[in-house]
């Protein structure tokens, strides 16, 4: 196998694998957050504050995921 073969290979994984943990988390935090609301209704206007800063925190983690797979291809 090739060097460039084998970096291919690592930015695939980097990405592929990078990328499942956040998916888990995203939909975790969707679900209970539609379970709070269905519980709570009166809460909505902070159950969403919550729901976007901790989607965004998770989708971070795929964007390190993103730049680690772009280093290894292109350097």
């Amino acid at each position: 196998m090739s060097a460039d073969a084998a970096k291919l290979i690592a930015a695939a994984l980097a990405i592929g694998l990078g990328a499942i943990g956040p998916g888990i988390g995203i939909g975790i935090i969707g679900g209970k957050t539609a379970e709070a609301l269905g519980r709570n209704p009166e809460a909505e206007s902070s159950l969403r504050t919550l729901m976007v800063l901790a989607i965004a925190f998770a989708e971070a983690v795929a964007i390190y995921a993103l730049v680690v797979a772009l280093i290894l291809k292109f350097v």
